[in-house]
Protein backbone atom coordinates (compact mmCIF):
# COMPACT_ATOMS: atom_id res chain seq x y z
CA UNK A 1 0.00 0.00 0.00
CA UNK A 2 1.05 3.81 -0.76
CA UNK A 3 1.18 4.65 3.34
CA UNK A 4 0.19 2.87 6.59
CA UNK A 5 -3.13 4.54 7.38
CA UNK A 6 -3.43 7.14 10.08
CA UNK A 7 -6.52 7.99 12.24
CA UNK A 8 -8.41 9.96 9.60
CA UNK A 9 -7.93 6.91 7.27
CA UNK A 10 -9.49 4.39 9.75
CA UNK A 11 -12.70 6.47 11.14
CA UNK A 12 -13.52 6.89 7.46
CA UNK A 13 -12.99 3.26 7.04
CA UNK A 14 -15.63 2.76 9.90
CA UNK A 15 -17.91 5.26 8.77
CA UNK A 16 -17.91 3.65 4.73
CA UNK A 17 -16.45 6.61 3.70
CA UNK A 18 -13.33 5.27 1.95
CA UNK A 19 -12.97 4.73 -1.50
CA UNK A 20 -13.27 1.11 -2.74
CA UNK A 21 -9.26 1.17 -3.24
CA UNK A 22 -8.14 3.05 -0.35
CA UNK A 23 -10.93 0.41 1.31
CA UNK A 24 -9.06 -2.68 0.04
CA UNK A 25 -5.78 -1.24 0.87
CA UNK A 26 -6.27 -0.24 4.64
CA UNK A 27 -8.65 -3.50 5.11
CA UNK A 28 -5.06 -5.54 3.54
CA UNK A 29 -2.65 -3.51 6.40
CA UNK A 30 -5.68 -4.57 9.23
CA UNK A 31 -5.30 -7.98 8.27
CA UNK A 32 -1.18 -7.55 9.43
CA UNK A 33 -2.13 -5.80 12.61
CA UNK A 34 -4.41 -7.69 15.44
CA UNK A 35 -3.51 -4.75 17.98
CA UNK A 36 -5.76 -2.41 15.62
CA UNK A 37 -7.85 -4.28 14.99
CA UNK A 38 -9.30 -5.00 18.48
CA UNK A 39 -9.49 -0.98 18.85
CA UNK A 40 -11.14 -0.51 15.88
CA UNK A 41 -13.66 -3.32 16.60
CA UNK A 42 -14.87 -1.03 19.77
CA UNK A 43 -15.13 1.74 17.43
CA UNK A 44 -17.56 -0.07 15.26
CA UNK A 45 -19.47 -0.94 17.85
CA UNK A 46 -20.17 2.44 19.01
CA UNK A 47 -20.79 3.30 15.25
CA UNK A 48 -23.53 0.60 15.06
CA UNK A 49 -24.97 1.62 18.48
CA UNK A 50 -24.75 5.38 16.73
CA UNK A 51 -26.52 4.56 13.54
CA UNK A 52 -29.28 2.42 15.36
CA UNK A 53 -30.03 5.43 17.50
CA UNK A 54 -30.16 7.39 15.29
CA UNK A 55 -32.58 5.68 13.51
CA UNK A 56 -34.61 4.63 16.21
CA UNK A 57 -34.03 0.69 15.68
CA UNK A 58 -32.52 -1.98 17.64
CA UNK A 59 -28.84 -2.00 16.09
CA UNK A 60 -28.37 -4.83 13.55
CA UNK A 61 -26.03 -7.80 14.06
CA UNK A 62 -22.91 -7.00 12.22
CA UNK A 63 -19.75 -9.09 11.45
CA UNK A 64 -16.65 -8.66 13.51
CA UNK A 65 -13.46 -7.38 12.25
CA UNK A 66 -11.06 -10.41 11.97
CA UNK A 67 -8.25 -10.95 9.39
CA UNK A 68 -9.54 -13.88 8.03
CA UNK A 69 -12.88 -11.70 7.10
CA UNK A 70 -10.96 -9.14 6.21
CA UNK A 71 -9.60 -11.33 3.38
CA UNK A 72 -12.62 -13.09 2.12
CA UNK A 73 -14.03 -9.33 1.82
CA UNK A 74 -11.39 -8.69 -0.62
CA UNK A 75 -12.18 -11.97 -2.57
CA UNK A 76 -15.99 -11.32 -2.66
CA UNK A 77 -15.59 -7.32 -3.30
CA UNK A 78 -13.34 -8.47 -6.69
CA UNK A 79 -16.41 -10.98 -7.48
CA UNK A 80 -18.63 -8.75 -7.00
CA UNK A 81 -18.13 -6.58 -9.24
CA UNK A 82 -19.36 -9.08 -12.02
CA UNK A 83 -22.59 -9.12 -10.17
CA UNK A 84 -23.37 -5.72 -9.64
CA UNK A 85 -23.35 -4.87 -13.53
CA UNK A 86 -25.81 -8.16 -13.92
CA UNK A 87 -28.04 -6.32 -11.24
CA UNK A 88 -28.31 -3.38 -12.53
CA UNK A 89 -28.77 -4.80 -16.17
CA UNK A 90 -32.20 -6.92 -13.98
CA UNK A 91 -33.28 -3.99 -12.40
CA UNK A 92 -33.88 -2.14 -15.48
CA UNK A 93 -35.98 -4.82 -16.68
CA UNK A 94 -37.68 -5.16 -13.56
CA UNK A 95 -38.99 -1.51 -13.33
CA UNK A 96 -40.85 0.73 -11.06
CA UNK A 97 -42.36 -1.98 -8.86
CA UNK A 98 -38.99 -3.57 -7.61
CA UNK A 99 -37.89 -0.26 -6.30
CA UNK A 100 -41.08 0.39 -4.17
CA UNK A 101 -40.42 -3.17 -2.93
CA UNK A 102 -37.36 -2.36 -2.06
CA UNK A 103 -37.99 0.66 -0.48
CA UNK A 104 -41.11 -0.86 2.03
CA UNK A 105 -38.65 -3.72 3.05
CA UNK A 106 -35.90 -1.08 4.12
CA UNK A 107 -38.13 0.81 6.70
CA UNK A 108 -37.41 -0.02 10.30
CA UNK A 109 -40.55 -2.11 11.34
CA UNK A 110 -43.22 0.68 13.14
CA UNK A 111 -42.80 -1.06 16.97
CA UNK A 112 -38.91 -1.31 16.68
CA UNK A 113 -39.69 2.97 16.61
CA UNK A 114 -41.58 3.32 18.99
CA UNK A 115 -40.10 0.94 21.45
CA UNK A 116 -37.07 3.39 21.69
CA UNK A 117 -36.08 4.86 24.51
CA UNK A 118 -36.66 8.77 24.58
CA UNK A 119 -33.21 10.51 23.02
CA UNK A 120 -31.37 6.99 22.99
CA UNK A 121 -29.72 8.94 19.82
CA UNK A 122 -28.36 11.98 22.39
CA UNK A 123 -26.91 8.89 24.95
CA UNK A 124 -25.42 7.30 21.98
CA UNK A 125 -23.82 10.71 20.39
CA UNK A 126 -22.59 11.47 23.81
CA UNK A 127 -20.83 8.13 24.54
CA UNK A 128 -18.72 7.95 21.00
CA UNK A 129 -17.98 11.62 20.26
CA UNK A 130 -18.28 13.53 24.24
CA UNK A 131 -17.30 11.31 26.58
CA UNK A 132 -13.81 10.22 24.24
CA UNK A 133 -13.42 13.74 23.37
CA UNK A 134 -12.78 12.96 19.75
CA UNK A 135 -15.76 14.99 18.79
CA UNK A 136 -14.28 15.89 15.25
CA UNK A 137 -16.08 19.36 15.48
CA UNK A 138 -17.71 21.25 12.20
CA UNK A 139 -17.54 24.32 14.20
CA UNK A 140 -15.62 25.65 17.67
CA UNK A 141 -16.13 27.39 20.69
CA UNK A 142 -17.72 30.78 20.12
CA UNK A 143 -19.23 30.15 16.70
CA UNK A 144 -21.40 27.31 18.33
CA UNK A 145 -24.73 29.39 18.57
CA UNK A 146 -24.19 30.87 14.98
CA UNK A 147 -23.37 27.69 13.51
CA UNK A 148 -26.84 26.15 14.90
CA UNK A 149 -28.63 29.18 13.75
CA UNK A 150 -27.73 29.01 10.61
CA UNK A 151 -28.42 24.98 10.40
CA UNK A 152 -31.68 24.96 12.54
CA UNK A 153 -34.94 27.04 12.46
CA UNK A 154 -34.64 29.36 15.42
CA UNK A 155 -33.14 26.73 18.20
CA UNK A 156 -33.42 27.80 21.43
CA UNK A 157 -30.60 29.46 23.25
CA UNK A 158 -27.87 27.48 24.57
CA UNK A 159 -28.22 26.46 28.09
CA UNK A 160 -25.26 28.66 29.85
CA UNK A 161 -22.99 25.93 32.26
CA UNK A 162 -20.52 28.69 32.86
CA UNK A 163 -20.98 28.65 36.79
CA UNK A 164 -19.89 25.38 36.63
CA UNK A 165 -16.66 25.85 35.18
CA UNK A 166 -18.50 24.37 31.96
CA UNK A 167 -18.19 25.59 28.33
CA UNK A 168 -19.20 24.79 24.80
CA UNK A 169 -15.73 23.91 23.12
CA UNK A 170 -17.14 22.53 19.44
CA UNK A 171 -20.42 21.07 17.15
CA UNK A 172 -21.03 18.41 15.20
CA UNK A 173 -24.02 17.82 12.70
CA UNK A 174 -25.19 14.51 12.24
CA UNK A 175 -28.14 12.96 10.33
CA UNK A 176 -31.13 11.17 11.53
CA UNK A 177 -34.21 9.54 9.37
CA UNK A 178 -35.85 12.96 10.28
CA UNK A 179 -33.47 15.29 9.43
CA UNK A 180 -30.33 17.14 11.06
CA UNK A 181 -29.62 16.64 14.22
CA UNK A 182 -26.79 18.50 16.13
CA UNK A 183 -24.21 18.09 19.64
CA UNK A 184 -23.00 20.84 21.47
CA UNK A 185 -20.00 19.39 24.06
CA UNK A 186 -19.35 21.70 26.84
CA UNK A 187 -16.15 20.96 28.59
CA UNK A 188 -15.21 21.24 31.80
CA UNK A 189 -11.21 22.33 32.85
CA UNK A 190 -10.66 18.86 34.84
CA UNK A 191 -11.93 17.14 31.45
CA UNK A 192 -15.95 16.29 32.09
CA UNK A 193 -18.06 16.71 29.77
CA UNK A 194 -21.46 17.45 29.31
CA UNK A 195 -23.65 17.64 26.23
CA UNK A 196 -26.83 19.31 24.45
CA UNK A 197 -28.22 17.30 21.58
CA UNK A 198 -31.08 18.83 19.01
CA UNK A 199 -33.14 16.99 16.73
CA UNK A 200 -36.31 17.17 14.60
CA UNK A 201 -39.09 15.57 16.12
CA UNK A 202 -39.71 13.62 12.98
CA UNK A 203 -42.57 13.36 10.43
CA UNK A 204 -45.64 12.43 13.36
CA UNK A 205 -44.71 15.85 15.15
CA UNK A 206 -43.32 13.52 18.27
CA UNK A 207 -42.69 15.90 21.01
CA UNK A 208 -41.23 15.04 24.50
CA UNK A 209 -42.60 15.95 27.67
CA UNK A 210 -39.88 17.71 29.71
CA UNK A 211 -38.18 14.36 31.63
CA UNK A 212 -35.20 12.33 32.16
CA UNK A 213 -33.39 8.64 32.08
CA UNK A 214 -30.66 7.02 33.10
CA UNK A 215 -28.23 4.54 30.71
CA UNK A 216 -25.94 3.31 32.58
CA UNK A 217 -23.63 6.08 33.63
CA UNK A 218 -25.19 8.66 31.63
CA UNK A 219 -28.23 10.87 32.97
CA UNK A 220 -30.10 12.53 29.77
CA UNK A 221 -32.51 15.04 30.70
CA UNK A 222 -34.99 15.74 27.63
CA UNK A 223 -37.64 18.45 26.44
CA UNK A 224 -39.08 19.92 23.34
CA UNK A 225 -39.49 23.26 22.41
CA UNK A 226 -40.00 25.86 19.15
CA UNK A 227 -40.65 22.60 17.01
CA UNK A 228 -37.34 20.41 18.26
CA UNK A 229 -36.46 17.56 20.82
CA UNK A 230 -33.46 18.58 23.43
CA UNK A 231 -31.78 17.12 25.51
CA UNK A 232 -28.75 17.28 27.54
CA UNK A 233 -26.81 14.29 28.72
CA UNK A 234 -24.15 13.92 31.62
CA UNK A 235 -22.42 11.88 34.19
CA UNK A 236 -25.60 10.32 36.51
CA UNK A 237 -23.54 11.68 39.73
CA UNK A 238 -25.68 13.99 41.53
CA UNK A 239 -23.36 16.91 41.32
CA UNK A 240 -23.37 16.75 37.01
CA UNK A 241 -27.00 16.25 37.09
CA UNK A 242 -27.58 19.76 39.13
CA UNK A 243 -25.59 21.52 36.92
CA UNK A 244 -27.76 20.43 34.14
CA UNK A 245 -30.88 20.77 36.38
CA UNK A 246 -29.72 24.50 37.02
CA UNK A 247 -29.55 25.18 33.89
CA UNK A 248 -32.43 23.77 32.27
CA UNK A 249 -34.46 26.03 34.77
CA UNK A 250 -33.27 29.46 33.91
CA UNK A 251 -34.03 28.88 30.16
Amino acid sequence: MTHVPDEHDLHAYIDGRLDPARRAEVEAWLARQPERLAELQAWQRDAQQLRAALAGAAPAPEPSLDPARLRAGLARRRSARYAVAAALLLSLGVGGIGGWQAREWSRPAPSATLAAAPMADAIAAHRLFAARGELRADTVANDVQPWLDANFREPMRLPDLSAAGYRPVGARLLATDQGAAALVVYQHAGGEAISFYIRPPGPRHHLLPRGDRRDGSLLAQYWSRGGYNYAMVSAGDDASAQVVRRALRAI
